[in-house]
Formats: C-alpha cells, structure tokens, sequence
C-alpha cells in the first residue's frame, strides 16, 4: 500500500522570509529534472531558479521539474516573460512553482498587476487567481481556503531593470505583496543609452540606490552573482539574498578555462 502526502506543500521559500532567515538560489536553462536532483542532492540551496524567460520548455516539463525539487525540499522560482505574465505565471504555479520573478516591470500598475495574478480572487485578497484543478493542488485542494492560503504564499519578485522602473521605484515599492526585487544591470544600462556597461559608475549609483530603498520598504533585494568573492559588496549594503551562477554560464567557463589549459599541454607535448 503507498502513503500518500495530503494537503498542500509547504511553500518553503516563504518560510525562510517568515522566519527573518538568508536565502540562497541557483538559476538553471536546462528543464531537465535530473539537474535539479543534483542540486538537491548537494543540500547548499534553498531554491532552484528555472529561467522560463530564456530557456524552451512545455508545460509537461515545469511538472517534472517541481517533482523533482520536491524530493529534496528545495524551493522553485520561475522567471516569467513580461507578455503573458497572466497566463505563465499561473501555469507555474500550477505546477508547483513557489515562487514568481516578474521581468520588465515598468510601473506600479505593472507591479500591482503581477500580484493580482499570483493571489485568489476574493475579496480579502483582490487578486484575478481563480480556481484550477492544477497539479499543485491535487487532490481535492482546489479552491478551498488551503488554496487561496498557498497562492498568498507564492513569493513575489520583480525585476527593477528598467529606467522607467528606477524612476517609479519608490511608488513599486509600496505596492502590497512585494517580496523581493532583483536589480537587472543589463536591462538597465542598454534602457539608458550604456549597452554592456553593467559596472559603470552611474549604473553602480543606481544599483545601490535601488537596494537601499528596497531596505528602507521592507522589501527584500536578492542579488545574483557569478562568485563567491562578488558577496560580500552586498552583505556590507544589508543583501542577505543571494542568487549564484547560472547553469549555461558554469560550463561555458569550465570548458574554457579546461579546454584552453588542456589544448595548450597537448600542443607543447607534441612540439616537443
């Protein structure tokens, strides 16, 4: 006889921010679930990023990446293009995504808008979420107040990579329902006439200033990093949130810094 889990899954990604505690993600292209057990299996993170603005995938495929999260307690973020943030956010999680990050918001009817999307449609929550018979709450759990409980627990995090963003970010803000806001130096600086110039002094400014507010909100920044070394500018400015590496970006380096050095001691072998 199999024991089966009943009730909803514990959204432990919103635990961790309940409970005033660091985080830690990654961020993967790849949909392949095996990936996400690897992840799993090395116990150091507390969620695992799926990158859907970039990468191909079905929505079969954001089911088994869930699945395989949930073997290992790891939390799920989804990165969601901006059109049609109604249809994949929900479609996200529905599959068991814990958490959604909003690219290209502009304004704060974009933010407000993103958190309708996320919370259930009644009258305490004001949201536009109704009642699905998706995976996440199989079976019997939809619509009912365990439901409307886990869609406000869906961690809510927007992109402030715009300009347009930057000069309404105090009013995105105060937007009720923000969670986090991740700082996008690429977006920013091809929005103000730098494209590539992610460290120029002017962008940094910016950069601070947008962590530094999101403090003074309450609202938590995460910041995401290639190295280790690159962490400790952030944890000075109060980042306790933290994203590092990206699954495309860790082979390419491996497999230039290895192919280079190995490539260079074959060709000297055979000089000699």
């Amino acid at each position: 006889m199999f024991l089966v889990e009943k009730g909803m899954k514990t959204n432990m990604l919103r635990q961790l921010l309940t409970d005033g505690k660091p985080t830690l993600g990654t961020r993967v292209q790849s949909i392949w679930p095996s990936i996400v057990e690897a992840l799993g299996h090395t116990g150091m993170f507390d969620y695992v990023e799926f990158l859907a603005e970039y990468a191909p995938f079905d929505l079969y495929a954001l089911d088994d990446f869930c699945r395989a999260a949930e073997l290992f307690n790891l939390s799920t973020m989804i990165k969601i293009d901006h059109e049609p943030r109604g249809f994949l956010a929900q479609k996200g999680i529905g599959s068991g995504f814990q958490s959604v990050l909003f690219a290209d918001c502009r304004t704060e009817e974009d933010a407000r808008h993103c958190v309708q999307v996320v919370r259930a449609e009644t009258p305490e929550e004001g949201g536009t979420h109704g009642v699905g018979m998706r995976r996440f709450a199989f079976m019997g759990h939809y619509g009912t107040p365990e439901y409307v409980q886990a869609l406000k627990d869906i961690v809510i995090v927007l992109m402030i990579e715009k300009k347009a963003a930057v000069e309404n970010l105090e009013a995105i803000l105060s937007v009720d329902g923000i969670d986090m806001v991740q700082w996008g130096p690429a977006d920013y600086s091809m929005s103000v006439g730098r494209p590539g110039q992610w460290t120029h002094p002017e962008v940094k400014a910016v950069e601070r200033r947008v962590i530094e507010t999101a403090l003074e909100h309450g609202v938590h920044p995460r910041v995401e990093i290639e190295h280790l070394d690159q962490a400790q500018y952030y944890i000075d400015m109060g980042v306790r949130h933290f994203n590092l590496g990206i699954d495309i970006n860790i082979l390419f380096n491996w497999w230039m810094q290895n192919g280079e050095a190995l490539r260079e001691r074959v060709l000297n072998a055979s000089s000699g």
